[in-house]
């Protein structure tokens, strides 16, 4: 069975498929994976309701240029030609539920994605999804949130096997000033239950927030809107690229100070 989380603490750094074309996703992987442990790359959606503002509007680039899920594993398949850097792929259900889950499943490990995060399927509803995820060898990974319950944290912990991604807070994703005592909180919580990897994320940008989370027990972090602004602000360039190596760069050194 791979994991997609190997030994150390993880940067797992998102952005979505098709923004602002499939060939610059592919170029804008390959400058991530430099500093990045985990790619995590999003299937572009009509209702991403996780997502804040930064993300639906690279959500509406990619599907105003005509970006399918074809074209997302296509876009899996060139970068994977030459990168063993694990990379998960985030979805909502429907894109499942459409073409089925066994076809998306057998799909996405045809295409070599390591994983999968399927933000809107419950884990009370996901004995298939993991069946065919196990038998396909690829790594399930499940979201809690600061409101989750101990018993559904379990649930989660359970039905995970790549890493627990915990929400960091309530409402969707985008940057912020700083880390809560929410999250810290909840993060200590987690770690009292859960036996996977724990990366938190929503609303981490900067150096010192992945500081203090990895400081207070984190094993990684999730990294996207700030990730999303660059590409939206320079687009498809030599400058995006040179500025997505500078940001992880600074995000990895928060991980390098334990």
């Amino acid at each position: 069975m791979r994991n997609v989380f190997q030994e150390g603490n993880a940067l797992v750094s998102f952005i979505t498929a098709g923004d602002p074309s499939p060939e610059a996703t592919v170029k804008f992987l390959r400058a991530l994976e430099i500093n990045s442990d985990i790619l995590e790359l999003g299937v572009p959606f009509s209702d991403p309701m996780a997502d804040g503002s930064t993300i639906q509007r690279a959500n509406h680039r990619a599907l105003k240029a005509g970006v399918k899920l074809s074209k997302v594993f296509e876009v899996v398949e060139a970068f994977k030609e030459d990168s063993d850097t694990p990379l998960v792929l985030m979805t909502y259900y429907n894109p499942v539920y459409v073409k089925g889950e066994k076809y998306f499943i057998e799909r996405a490990k045809e295409a070599d994605v390591d994983g999968l995060i399927v933000v809107d399927l419950p884990v009370e509803e996901a004995d298939n999804y993991c069946k065919i995820c196990e038998e396909n060898d690829l790594d399930t990974i499940f979201l809690a949130a600061p409101n989750t319950s101990d018993l559904r944290l379990r649930r989660v912990d359970d039905m995970s096997s790549g890493f627990v991604y915990l929400v960091s807070r309530y409402g969707t994703t985008g940057e912020r000033d700083d880390v809560s005592e929410l999250s810290l909180d909840f993060l200590k919580r987690a770690k009292g239950i859960c036996s996977k990897p724990l990366c938190v994320g929503f609303g981490i940008s900067r150096e010192d927030h992945v500081r203090k989370l990895v400081e207070n027990g984190a094993d990684g972090v999730v990294v996207g809107s700030s990730l999303v602004n660059i590409i939206e602000k320079y687009g498809d360039s030599r400058n995006t690229v040179n500025k997505l190596i500078k940001k992880t760069e600074e995000l990895k050194k928060g991980l390098e100070t334990i």
